[in-house]
């Protein structure tokens, strides 16, 4: 079910089951949301939505048997607990598939919490979507439960590479919210795709190509039609442009693959559960239009000093963008002078 903004809402058991609180206030919160687009410069400083919890938000059912925990749309800080990012749950039958380590040891075990109000059936699985801190820093939990980790072999390389940074940047933002927090390494990687399906869902675990970070993973449920997109599709806020992000690959990677798996449903790995068409437009819409002010940029004979004001307004109402906007053009200034 969505609105015409494009956002889903939290839908009811296929029993016919009536709407509980906690759906209508669900429910209530995505409303007001739709609209945060509308004004002219978007407000990211957005209370926590659970304050019972470290986690962000109190996760909802976006179709049968397929729960997320929406992250903040700001970057990650002690107030939010470093959860800006969805992490997502599939309640399979057979067991549960966790989409995300989480970025602490604290948010994995409030998440944790929150399937056990759930259901009964065991976490069996988690996959991470990348090699980021928000993806891999709460495997140390996991691992604890006896939980099979799960990740691209390029995000598990850079993790490996990286982790001990990533760690000691958490500490130093989430205090003593990173308590318990370590570097564990995923138990199982893949290449290409791993069929990891449970119960009575089909999952396909997949990487799709090159994207917005090392080893990004893409999470299929082709029965459903419903993708959890991780951090190859971003929605209502801006998405970041790492030193290392190949923006002309992440581009075809999605003109060439992500869209022909002609997926009904997105999570994704940032903002409100949605549509192909609002990450579409927030994502690759974004990435088309910032690189082709950056080329008319070069045309003209303009250097990285200019290419950082280059024009962007159209994507002003989204959280992040003070931040981001001008060390996303040049960023993708330095890629395209020398392609």
């Amino acid at each position: 079910m969505s609105n015409a903004r494009g956002l889903i809402m939290p839908m009811p058991h296929r029993k016919g089951i009536q709407l509980t609180m906690n759906f209508v206030r669900n429910l209530m919160t995505a409303l007001i949301l739709c609209w945060l687009p509308l004004a002219a410069h978007a407000d990211q400083n957005i209370p926590d939505q659970y304050p019972a919890s470290l986690l962000y938000s109190k996760p909802i059912e976006v179709i049968p048997n397929v729960w997320t925990s929406i992250g903040a749309t700001a970057p990650p800080d002690y107030d939010n607990a470093g959860h800006n990012n969805n992490l997502s749950f599939l309640v399979t039958g057979d067991g549960v598939i966790v989409i995300n380590g989480g970025g602490s040891y604290g948010l994995a075990q409030a998440l944790h919490a929150e399937i056990r109000n759930i259901t009964d059936q065991p976490v069996k699985l988690v996959i991470d979507e990348n090699g980021q801190g928000h993806a891999m820093l709460g495997n140390c939990y996991w691992a604890e439960q006896g939980v099979t980790i799960l990740a691209h072999e390029d995000a598990a390389g850079e993790f490996k590479k990286s982790g001990h940074q990533i760690l000691e940047s958490a500490r130093d933002r989430l205090k003593d919210r990173a308590d318990k927090t370590c570097v564990k390494a995923p138990d199982e990687t893949f290449s290409d795709r791993k069929d990891v399906s449970l119960g009575s869902m089909k999952v396909e675990v997949l990487h799709l190509g090159p994207a917005h970070s090392a080893g990004d993973t893409q999470v299929w449920l082709p029965g459903e039609k419903l993708v959890i997109a991780g951090d190859m599709a971003f929605h209502e806020r801006l998405l970041p442009i790492f030193d290392d992000t190949d923006t002309a690959s992440w581009v075809e990677t999605w003109e060439n693959e992500f869209e022909e798996l002609g997926a009904v449903y997105v999570i994704p790995g940032h903002g409100h559960p949605t549509n192909m068409a609002q990450v579409r437009r927030y994502t690759h819409d974004y990435l088309v239009y910032l690189r082709g002010r950056i080329k008319e940029h070069i045309e003209a004979g303009g250097g990285l000093d200019k290419a950082f004001y280059v024009d962007q307004s159209p994507y002003r109402h989204l959280h992040t963008f003070d931040e981001l906007a001008t060390r996303n053009a040049g960023r993708v200034f330095q890629q395209m002078e020398f392609e």
